[in-house]
């Protein structure tokens, strides 16, 4: 029997839910804070506590996995039917930098539950999220009578979220043999309202650029030598208005090549949310919209490849006047991508645009950070169907689809071992990540337990691998 009642379901959640706050209260004490070295052993403190923790959960293997950074969590339980789909549940647990003094009302890393919200640092991200799978994984056993899950389910929790990753993508291709999956599903994320249910398809990739230009090998006078010498900050200048054409779309050449358009049925789809675009502007603390012509602007963040300016700056920006010719100027770029767009491609194009752009007398410094691809899954992919059919039993309504204008090591998951992502995450916007009195709803996260504990029958009943 694969499929899970939800009556045996919610039993045990009610009867186990308790004492799973009171161990995800534990974990949250753990201050697992990557980006302070102060906080290294923490890091690892937490990473063993998780270990533990899946390892009494029932997961026969549990380990703790090296980096030359943090360390990450790797546990696996094999299904009985060798024919069943291999699932990767990613997360993280490290946590943003946090203290009483930032604005929290409590102490951010004791955590309080305050009208039926838990706060802690980590609460939403993404202890707490990662965490609703143990009790799930139970609670589909024990309503199934199974002594293994569904699925061949396995978990990668890395410690070095919120520094960027760095070692990411190395730890998966080292480890990609133990890692292989059919599908992976994302817990570090979120629904659009807990009014409105939602599964997001898709995140945008990034890449970064930063370009420095040289020009006199000194700042000179602009009475002497001015109009007759290449000026670095006006070549900056003028790249950067090179950057758009008038209808606000990105116009280096071959920057759109391959791009994976948005179709007429997720557009309705996405009309379908409750958008109000004044309170979008209030969130994003700004006062008018603005962006490529002919698209909404949900499109704009969710399905549309951008060009930004990140940072500029050259010659003398203090008090009064100094009139020079600065000897050098700098701009920062970034630029997200969305599906069909090639990183290296994307690289190579604003590397040439740039160059043909740059005048004699001028020298060039254009650096790219590593970037991060974009990832999608098609509306109709089985194993989002299984997602949407599992998040919809626990809501008890219709789900929606949303995408991430945002960027993160799930592509690199997608990229080494060419799985399909899914995400399942139940915070909402008010859940305040990386901000000061972090939360999550506790009935939202009960529902993320119960989605979980649905999800595992539903793809083995639904989804069989390709031979």
């Amino acid at each position: 029997m694969s499929q899970t009642p939800d009556s045996a379901v919610r039993a045990y959640i009610e009867q186990h839910g308790a004492a799973f706050l009171d161990d995800l209260a534990e974990w949250l004490r753990i201050p697992s804070v990557s980006a302070q070295p102060e906080h290294d052993a923490d890091v690892r403190r937490s990473a063993d506590w998780l270990a533990a923790e899946l390892a009494r959960t029932g997961f026969p293997t549990a380990e703790v996995w090296e980096t030359p950074g943090a360390p990450a969590v790797f546990a696996e339980w094999p299904a009985g039917d060798p024919e069943a789909p291999v699932v990767l549940v990613y997360g993280h647990h490290d946590v943003q930098p946090a203290a009483r003094e930032d604005g929290w009302d409590s102490d951010p890393f004791e955590p309080v539950v305050r009208e039926n919200r838990l706060y802690a640092r980590g609460a939403a991200d993404d202890k707490g999220q990662v965490f609703f799978h143990t009790l799930g994984v139970r609670a589909h056993l024990a309503a199934t009578g199974r002594t293994a899950p569904a699925v061949h389910l396995k978990l990668l929790v890395e410690g070095e979220e919120e520094s960027g990753s760095p070692h990411f993508r190395a730890l998966v291709e080292e480890h990609a043999d133990r890692l292989a999956a059919d599908v992976v599903i994302v817990s570090d994320t979120g629904m659009w309202s807990e009014d409105t249910p939602t599964v997001c398809t898709g995140m945008r990739g990034l890449v970064e650029c930063g370009i420095v230009l040289h020009g006199p090998d000194q700042d000179i006078h602009s009475g002497a030598f001015g109009g007759a010498v290449p000026n670095p900050a006006t070549v900056v200048a003028r790249l950067v208005a090179a950057l758009h054409d008038e209808h606000a779309r990105v116009a280096i050449p071959g920057f759109y090549d391959g791009i994976v358009e948005l179709d007429a049925h997720e557009r309705r789809l996405w009309a379908e949310l409750p958008f109000d675009e004044e309170d979008w502007l209030r969130e994003a603390h700004s006062h008018a919209t603005e962006g490529e012509a002919g698209h909404t602007t949900l499109e704009r963040v969710w399905a549309r490849p951008t060009a930004e300016v990140n940072g500029i700056g050259g010659g003398y920006q203090g008090p009064g006047s100094k009139t020079i010719v600065p000897s050098s100027a700098m701009v920062k770029l970034s630029f997200r991508l969305v599906a069909g767009q090639e990183p290296d491609h994307v690289e190579k194009a604003v590397r040439a645009w740039a160059t043909e752009r740059i005048p004699a007398g001028i020298r060039a410094e254009i650096t790219f950070l590593p970037a991060t691809r974009p990832c999608l899954t098609p509306l109709d992919h089985p194993a989002l169907q299984s997602l949407v059919r599992a998040m919809g039993r626990a809501f008890e309504g219709p789900v929606r689809f949303t995408r991430s204008g945002g960027s993160g090591p799930a592509a690199d998951l997608q990229d080494v071992l060419g799985a399909p992502v899914l995400f399942l995450g139940i915070s909402v916007p008010s859940d305040g990540w990386h901000a000061p009195n972090e939360k999550v709803e506790l009935d939202l996260l009960l529902k993320g337990v119960e989605t979980s504990a649905y999800l595992w029958g539903d793809l083995a009943e639904n989804w069989r691998r390709a031979p």
